[in-house]
């Protein structure tokens, strides 16, 4: 594969999937305590990595089932622009699993982002396909909890 800027950022919930992506050769992936990222070290907290992300243009790749729906990363959502692939299945799937599901769908995925352009927005990449997942809007006000 050519060398490119990265494109997607695999936080630690996909660690092992950037990291099995970065060895099968791929250039395109970072993942918190990647060289290429060095203000994102293992451990960063979801709100601290979310600017850098979103300044970076990179698409985070998911399974947090919650970073879309908590009051602070949703409003970080809306605050930056994030745009995010969260990846599932009826079962857990482990990294290599993820990859297998990651690749059949990339080309897909490359539609989407590209007619989605600037977030924020959200996609589900599961067995059967991608389909877009709603973003709601921050209550005003609304604590952290």
């Amino acid at each position: 594969m050519s060398t490119q800027a990265p494109v997607y950022f695999t936080d630690e919930n996909t660690l092992g999937l950037g990291k099995l992506l970065r060895r099968a050769g791929r250039d395109d992936v970072v993942y918190p305590g990647h060289d290429d990222l060095p203000e994102v070290p293992v451990g960063t907290l979801d709100l601290d990595w979310m600017p850098v992300i979103a300044r970076r243009r990179l698409i985070v790749v998911t399974r947090d089932r919650r970073i879309r729906s908590r009051p602070a990363e949703l409003r970080a959502y809306w605050e930056h622009g994030i745009r995010s692939v969260w990846i599932g299945a009826k079962q857990d799937l482990g990294p290599r699993e993820q990859v297998e599901l990651f690749l059949r769908h990339e080309e897909r995925l490359q539609r989407e982002i590209t007619k989605r352009g600037a977030g924020p927005w959200a996609l589900a990449m599961s067995p059967t396909g991608i389909r877009p997942l709603s973003l709601r809007q921050p209550d005003a006000g609304q604590g952290d909890a």
